[in-house]
């Protein structure tokens, strides 16, 4: 039996918790079918579908607003606030983000250590995935340990499948040292409990309160970046502003949300993503890259840039030592402050990073090929990603490479020629070949720029920002990879299979695009990544397992 062969019957016969088949959230959505065939043909009608799933998001908000665990939510939220304690979220890949980012504008909108986050891997896989992280709820443990979280704070655990071993980890320890612990996820609790033991065993417990955010499958299916984490973002955010600024309430944040959904479905908005997609797209085509600028809203940038990479096989961000990994065909930079600078802005606090050595993984019990070679997490190779103002010529190297400034909110009238920002922005931008603005607001700068018109309500915390220019931003990645070839129907066929889930994923879609039973396409996968283990990139290109699988499949019919 071959080594492939071997591996596929373990994963089929022993790591039936990560068959996740049965959630909701891995499961395509009937509005976006034939989504990639759409696009290819209609840009305009390829973002329009995708929008139809944004407005799943208002119904889950109405009924989970209405809810006893949402008022408890904020009532702790409150309490932790008014006596000096924490609020810690906690997440992992694109739930570790917003938990990030949550924290983050927290920090911005009052100061001082009242919220702190706990991301998978630490803040190192803000910008590149850590490898099979998520399946060790021991590292999830370490690390609310590590945060130092107990009696007077809160935990709230973001987990869009609501079966993510770290994040559980960290609720379960949390729980032990006397904090109060919220479950936030996407999957109803009775499917979660019924299949996934791991997540039965949270459910069950009394003394979690669980929220119950499910709204059904993705736009693109398995891709929870995009209405999971929505829906976490407006509901979290919602209990979060909440707490800080009485007097608001719940009813009309769902009411808020759909006014900005109906905004971003006008024809002008529309027209203006589908025009930046098609730009997008004609630099990628050129084998080209673009390089985002921001400033106040780096972060969510950062987070849409950087989850693209797992997404759809992209190649992830570089850092400045490395020679030899393909250029990223996305990267962020703020053109103000230098990289050091800029993660202490972005963050609002100094980076926490990993710096766990091979005897603590043995203890908590990770894999042989983990212990042996721990992954270097820690705060010197995090700022090797020059996400600052520092002069970096690969960005600028192609011929048709793009400088594009993203804005948002008021940043959009105060970015102008004469303007700190504005005046960075044109400096960096004069050694690219070309060069965009995006802006997301009620005001659109002045030039030639693609504006998304929207209101945005009034918020401490700037919700109404993030959640806008999140659904910008997940809408132009998305419709640009559709029409690149990386999306098949509305499934993402060049996932990655970077962790247990991802590889139940993409064997998932094998075999429904293959029309192979489990087992086999299981096998046809592990096949694929046996062969990419030695050849990882081909022509400067990551390639996707599943995507070799698909394409090696289709020749031998």
């Amino acid at each position: 039996m071959d080594d492939a062969r071997r591996e596929a019957e373990h994963f089929v016969n022993n790591e039936k918790a990560f068959h996740l088949g049965v959630l909701p959230t891995e499961q395509s959505h009937p509005k976006t079918r034939g989504l990639a065939e759409v696009i290819a043909k209609d840009t305009r009608a390829g973002i329009r579908m995708l929008q139809t799933v944004d407005e799943d998001v208002t119904t889950t908000a109405r009924r989970v607003f209405a809810t006893e665990e949402f008022r408890r939510l904020v009532e702790s939220l409150t309490a932790a606030i008014k006596r000096g304690g924490r609020i810690c979220f906690s997440g992992c890949g694109a739930t570790g983000r917003l938990s990030i980012l949550l924290e983050a504008a927290c920090r911005a909108s009052q100061g001082g250590d009242t919220a702190l986050s706990i991301m998978t891997g630490g803040d190192y896989a803000l910008v590149r995935s850590v490898e099979f992280f998520e399946d060790y709820m021991t590292f999830g443990r370490q690390q609310a340990l590590e945060a130092g979280l107990g009696r007077g704070d809160v935990l709230v655990a973001i987990t869009e499948g609501g079966e993510t071993s770290s994040v559980i980890g960290t609720a379960w320890q949390a729980l032990e040292a006397g904090a109060e612990v919220f479950f936030a996820c996407n999957n109803p609790m009775e499917v979660l409990a019924a299949h996934v033991e791991r997540s039965r065993r949270v459910i069950e417990e009394p003394r979690i309160v669980k929220l119950d955010l499910s709204s059904g499958p993705m736009a693109v299916a398995g891709s929870t970046r995009m209405q999971a984490t929505t829906s976490e973002l407006l509901v979290i955010g919602a209990a979060l502003e909440m707490a800080l600024e009485g007097g608001k309430r719940s009813e009309d944040y769902a009411a808020w949300f759909e006014s900005l959904l109906r905004d971003l479905a006008q024809p002008s908005a529309v027209e203006a993503m589908a025009r930046w997609v098609e730009m997008e797209e004609s630099v990628y085509r050129g084998k080209n890259a673009m390089t985002y600028f921001g400033n106040e809203f780096l972060l969510d940038i950062f987070t849409d840039t950087t989850e693209r990479a797992p997404t759809f096989s992209l190649p992830p961000f570089r850092k400045c030592d490395d020679t030899t990994s393909p250029r990223p065909m996305g990267f962020a930079k703020n053109p103000l402050h230098s990289t050091a600078e800029t993660w202490r802005r972005m963050l609002g606090r100094e980076p926490r990073c990993l710096t766990w050595d091979a005897a603590l993984y043995q203890k908590m019990g990770a894999a042989e090929r983990i212990w042996r070679n721990p992954p270097v997490l820690n705060r010197t190779e995090l700022f090797k990603f020059l996400v600052g103002n520092e002069d970096d010529p690969s960005r600028y190297a192609g011929a048709g490479d793009c400088a594009a400034l993203v804005l948002a909110g008021a940043e959009c009238v105060t970015s102008g020629p004469g303007t700190i920002l504005g005046d960075a922005f044109a400096a960096a931008a004069t050694k690219f070949s070309t060069r965009a603005v995006l802006s997301v607001g009620p005001t659109a700068p002045t030039g030639d720029v693609c504006h998304v018109g929207c209101e945005l309500p009034p918020s401490p915390i700037k919700l109404w920002d993030h959640l806008a220019i999140k659904l910008v931003l997940n809408t132009i990645s998305t419709a640009t990879a559709a029409r690149l070839g990386r999306v098949v129907s509305n499934w993402m066929s060049y996932v990655e299979t970077s962790n247990k889930k991802l590889i139940d994923r993409g064997t998932r879609l094998v075999a429904e695009l293959a029309g192979l039973e489990y087992s086999e396409a299981c096998y046809e996968l592990h096949r694929s990544r046996a062969q990419l283990a030695q050849t990882p990139v081909v022509a400067g290109e990551r390639l996707s397992p599943v995507a070799v699988t698909l394409e090696r499949l289709r020749k031998q019919e």
